[in-house]
């Protein structure tokens, strides 16, 4: 990573530049001062996924589900408690695929849950069905290494 680290606001979407050794301690939006991280999935769209790839340094891991999935209501505690482990080395976001079919289209997810990883704004790695606890962050830590390494 590059000092300082690029990192969006889950609220205002500002890019605020963080110093990377200084990721854990808690930083806040130099615009509207709320957590840079809420040990929480941040909910996007379509017209800020984009963006908050682009915007952001660490790596982001994406829950792609919808709200009539039982796996993906299954897995959607095992994700959240994910985001507490893994922040602030990686931002965890979810889309729901049935408010944003033109992206996940466009992403060619075509089951759900789908997880995916990008770093620096491309898919390092994808994985579909729902995993327990331990394979997320197994799977997240793959991802990342995968990344660091260029072999993606």
């Amino acid at each position: 990573m590059t000092d300082p680290t690029r990192v969006s606001c889950p609220q205002c979407a500002a890019v605020n530049r963080v110093p990377s050794a200084r990721l854990a301690d808690a930083p806040i939006c130099g615009r509207c001062k709320v957590p840079l991280f809420g040990a929480a999935p941040i909910e996007l769209d379509q017209a800020a996924f984009g963006r908050f790839l682009a915007d952001n340094d660490l790596p982001v891991l994406v829950d792609f589900w919808a709200p009539w999935c039982g796996p993906c209501m299954q897995m959607a505690p095992t994700f959240h408690a994910a985001a507490g482990k893994l922040e602030p080395n990686m931002r965890l976001v979810k889309l729901n695929t049935e408010a944003n079919p033109q992206l996940a289209a466009q992403l060619n997810i075509r089951s759900i849950p789908t997880l995916a990883v990008f770093a620096n704004g491309r898919e390092v790695s994808r994985q579909s069905g729902a995993l327990p606890g331990a394979q997320l962050l197994q799977f997240a830590a793959q991802s990342v290494a995968k990344a660091n390494t260029g072999y993606a």
